[in-house]
């Protein structure tokens, strides 16, 4: 794995995205969206992505200078069209008209936009102005529901972000086992998948990357994970007007249209006679004993911040092969 400062990180990002239309600016947001994820130790929503973002730019598919429409259709919704725009500005954008609007509850639908990237980065900006943000996105049929084979539903990732006293609670997950990023890395690496992770395409359970890939992810937790990847799909489709199970498209491929959904919620516990002081609760948390074989309790957010922090440090981790790939774009 080679180790790159961060700064050469963006730098990459910004100079290929500006070479293909886009501003400055939108560049550089797009680019710190990848540069977190790789700073975080997700790598399927770091720099890899770079090469189907540009390939979706060439294919006149992503309109890397498009401007995000925004529409408030009721003092407390607000209707976004990204205009096929990079996802990373059209989501900053609609956090800022959220943060700015001081209703106590406003709600962002999203659609025609670019992949986000990592969500987490989103609702932590929310509280960091003291508003409890959420924030769920639709994304292609990877994964299988409980009780079929064929992948339907999308990993349709939800985050979650809390203020408190000290560092927000940040709750960043997938509904699916694994990333389809971590299963073509297993793939490239000969590895076997963990078990209970993805079926095959006859829909009998494998940990073999290869027929994974022919076949779809599993959803966490089982049946309950997937009555929360059905519901999440439901919300964002019905509130953005988008596509559902396999019409979802854009964000993978340099061949389809975007038809995925984004939704930022924003909360103000102010506005609902809040108050209360959660950093003890947090603090009796992880002052807990740990249990055998366990280290202790961590709270939601506390290792990616870690994480984040030493791969500042030590540089950002990234593939060599990817690495290559990107720099010669």
């Amino acid at each position: 794995m080679l180790r790159v400062p961060a700064d050469d990180h963006l730098a990459v990002t910004v100079r290929v995205l500006t070479a293909l239309g886009a501003p400055e600016a939108p560049a550089r947001e797009q680019g710190e969206l990848l540069l977190e994820g790789d700073l975080r130790g997700h790598a399927s929503h770091g720099i890899r992505r770079l090469p189907v973002l540009a390939g979706r730019i060439r294919a006149g598919l992503c309109a890397p200078a498009a401007v995000p429409e925004l529409d408030w259709s009721t003092p407390a919704v607000l209707r976004v069209d990204g205009h096929t725009g990079l996802g990373p500005p059209v989501a900053h954008r609609a956090v800022e008209a959220l943060v700015e609007r001081g209703t106590g509850v406003a709600v962002a639908a999203i659609r025609r936009a670019g992949h986000l990237g990592m969500l987490a980065p989103y609702v932590e900006r929310l509280a960091g102005a003291g508003l409890i943000g959420l924030a769920v996105t639709t994304s292609e049929a990877l994964v299988h529901p409980w009780g079929a084979a064929p992948a339907m539903l999308g990993t349709n990732p939800l985050a979650v972000a809390v203020p408190t006293e000290g560092e927000p609670v940040v709750l960043d997950m997938a509904t699916g086992q694994i990333s389809r990023g971590k299963v073509l890395d297993h793939a490239h690496r000969g590895e076997p998948l963990p078990a209970g992770a993805a079926v095959d395409a006859s829909g009998a359970p494998t940990t073999d990357p290869t027929a994974a890939l022919d076949g779809a992810i599993s959803p966490f937790g089982g049946p309950k994970g997937y009555a929360l990847s059905l519901v999440l799909e439901l919300m964002v489709a019905s509130l953005t007007g988008t596509a559902l199970g396999r019409e979802v498209r854009g964000t993978l491929d340099t061949t389809d249209p975007v038809t995925k959904g984004d939704v930022l919620i924003a909360l103000d516990p102010a506005a609902f006679g809040g108050g209360v002081a959660l950093g003890p609760f947090l603090d009796e948390l992880r002052a807990l004993d740990p249990a055998p074989g366990h280290a202790g309790v961590q709270i939601p957010g506390d290792r990616a911040r870690a994480t984040r922090a030493a791969n500042l440090a030590a540089g950002v981790p990234v593939d060599p092969g990817t690495w290559a790939e990107v720099t010669a774009l």
